[in-house]
C-alpha cells in the first residue's frame, strides 16, 4: 500500500505489499522490499534498498548506498523472518548496513530514534541501539551488541560481539571494545581501557555538580581504589543510594556478560 501523498522516483522498484506511509519520499534507483513499512516523512535519498521485515519510523534521512534489512552475516541464518525495527528521526549516511536479526538472538536488530549514524557504519544482527547515539564513519558492531542511550562510538572503532556500552559512553576513535562499558565512562585503544569519565558530555546533558560529583567517585572506588569489584560494588550502591543518577552506573554491574573494561 502507497500512501497518495508519497513521491516515488519512477527508476525505484516497490514490492507488491510493501507499505509507504504519508509524505514519504523515495528518490531514484532504490528497491522496496514486500514486507518493508516506511513511516511519514522518511525520505530515501537514492540507492537505497529496504528488504526483510523491515519497519522504518517517521521522519527518518537516509542516504544513498544504504542497505537496511538484508541478509545477516551469520552462517547459521536459514532464510528465517527475522527483523529490522528503526525509529524515528535518524540520520542514516552513505553506505550503512543494518542487517535482520537471528533466531540464536533475539530475532530482531533494533534502533531507537534520533540517531546518527555517519559514512559505512555496520550495524549487525541482534544489534540494540538506544536513542541519540552517535556512530562516527565506519564504527562497526559485532552481532548481539547493546548500545545504550547517548553513546558516541569513534571513527574506525570495532565493537566485539555480546558486548554492551552503557548510557553517556564516548568510545575513542580506532578502538577495538572487547569487554563492556559501564555508563559515562571514556573508553580508548585496543583493547579498549577506560580513561574516565564523559564530563563534558554529562554537562551538556544537563547533569549537576553534585551528580557529576558523585558519579566521578564511583568510578574512582571501580577503577582508582585498586580493589576488587566485589569489594567497592557495597560502597557504589551506597554512592547510588544518596545518588540516583549513578544508580545505572551499579546496576551495569549485573548486565554485564562480557566482565567490565580494565
Amino acid at each position: 500500500m502507497i500512501d497518495q501523498t508519497a513521491v516515488i522516483h519512477p527508476s525505484s522498484v516497490i514490492e507488491e505489499g510493501a507499505v509507504i506511509g504519508p509524505r514519504v519520499r523515495i528518490g531514484p534507483f532504490c528497491y522496496i522490499g514486500a514486507h518493508v513499512e516506511i513511516g511519514e516523512g522518511t525520505v530515501l535519498n537514492s540507492h537505497v534498498v529496504v528488504n526483510g521485515h523491515t519497519r522504518i519510523g517517521k521522519e527518518n534521512q537516509i542516504y544513498q548506498f544504504v542497505s537496511i534489512g538484508e541478509v545477516n552475516q551469520d552462517l547459521k541464518y536459514a532464510g528465517e523472518p527475522t527483523r529490522v525495527e528503526i525509529g524515528d528521526r535518524n540520520r542514516i549516511r552513505e553506505s550503512v548496513t543494518i542487517h535482520r536479526g537471528t533466531v540464536q538472538g533475539t530475532e530482531v536488530t533494533v534502533i531507537g530514534n534520533d540517531n546518527l549514524l555517519m559514512v559505512n557504519t555496520h550495524i549487525a544482527h541482534d544489534c540494540t541501539i538506544g536513542n541519540r547515539c552517535i556512530f562516527a564513519n565506519n564504527a562497526t558492531l559485532g552481532g548481539h551488541v547493546t548500545v545504550d542511550d547517548f553513546a558516541i562510538i569513534g571513527g574506525m572503532t570495532a565493537v566485539h560481539q555480546w558486548c554492551t556500552i552503557g548510557a553517556h559512553v564516548m568510545v575513542g576513535g580506532c578502538s577495538g571494545v572487547a569487554q563492556d562499558v559501564p555508563p559515562y565512562v571514556i573508553a580508548q585503544g585496543n583493547h579498549a581501557t577506560p580513561f574516565g569519565i564523559n564530563i563534558e558530555g554529562l554537562k551538556r546533558r544537563g547533569f549537576s555538580k553534585e551528580s557529576l560529583h558523585a558519579i566521578r567517585n564511583a568510578y574512582k572506588l571501580l577503577y582508582r581504589s585498586g580493589r576488587t569489584l566485589d569489594e567497592v560494588k557495597p560502597e557504589i550502591e551506597a554512592i547510588a543510594q544518596q545518588h540516583p543518577e549513578v544508580q545505572p552506573f551499579y546496576d551495569f554491574f549485573a548486565r554485564s556478560t562480557r566482565g567490565l573494561i580494565r
